[in-house]
């Protein structure tokens, strides 16, 4: 089934600000739900603040659509920030459509729309410790931001040279408390470094060969 031209209308609007400061992309959704919230920024990545799918007020995209279906203000599809983020979160370009087939239908006969908040942020950087070693984090004159990590083992090659097979087996092995933990430590520091140890984030699969892999970026002090 297509859209007759005469049947689509769209509403995109986009604010873009100088990066680390927030963005702001919304989008209706048409007759065929064919209208894409697009983030993108050369040379950095995406991290998503906000998400919502639906409708919070009468006023955004209401041009030309019957005023029945622009009064539940209330209307949300609950899985849309999760959903968004793990399309776009670390990419340097997303594309998320406004359609009911993506978010489904938070509130039948009303004209929903897609908000993004985002940021573009530099690109991560990868340090891995393994056993007992430490993951040393530094930037002169700019401080730590943590995106994320893990200590455990998600496949069998990070940190296996040397270790007997029965150890990188398990790659389902993680602590629940590692990006938490390592956030505390170093968010905001000009310099951390954390040891790659059950002595700090317990022992999530006894037997399994662990190391600690965090993904950072240093940022200006504001």
């Amino acid at each position: 089934h297509s859209c007759d031209r005469a049947q689509m209308w769209s509403c995109i609007s986009k604010h873009f600000s100088q990066c680390h400061k927030t963005k702001i992309s919304f989008t209706c959704q048409s007759l065929c739900g064919l209208n894409a919230v697009s983030l993108s920024d050369s040379g950095k990545v995406i991290r998503i603040h906000r998400a919502d799918y639906g409708r919070s007020d009468r006023t955004t995209c209401s041009q030309g659509r019957p005023s029945e279906q622009l009064q539940n203000v209330n209307c949300a599809a609950s899985t849309t920030n999760d959903h968004v983020a793990q399309m776009c979160n670390g990419k340097s370009h997303c594309s998320v459509t406004a359609s009911n087939s993506v978010f489904g239908d938070p509130c039948g006969g009303t004209y929903k729309y897609l908000q993004v908040s985002y940021s573009c942020e530099p690109i991560p950087i990868v340090r891995t410790g393994c056993g007992l070693n430490a993951v040393s984090l530094s930037d002169s004159g700019k401080v730590i931001r943590i995106h994320r990590a893990d200590y455990g083992r998600a496949d069998r090659t990070i940190c296996s040279q040397g270790r007997p097979s029965e150890q990188v087996q398990n790659v389902n092995c993680a602590a629940s408390t590692a990006n938490d933990l390592v956030a505390q430590m170093c968010d905001g520091k000009s310099h951390c470094s954390v040891s790659a140890s059950n002595s700090v984030f317990g022992d999530p699969c006894y037997g399994t060969y662990k190391y600690l892999q965090v993904s950072y970026s240093c940022e200006s002090q504001w």
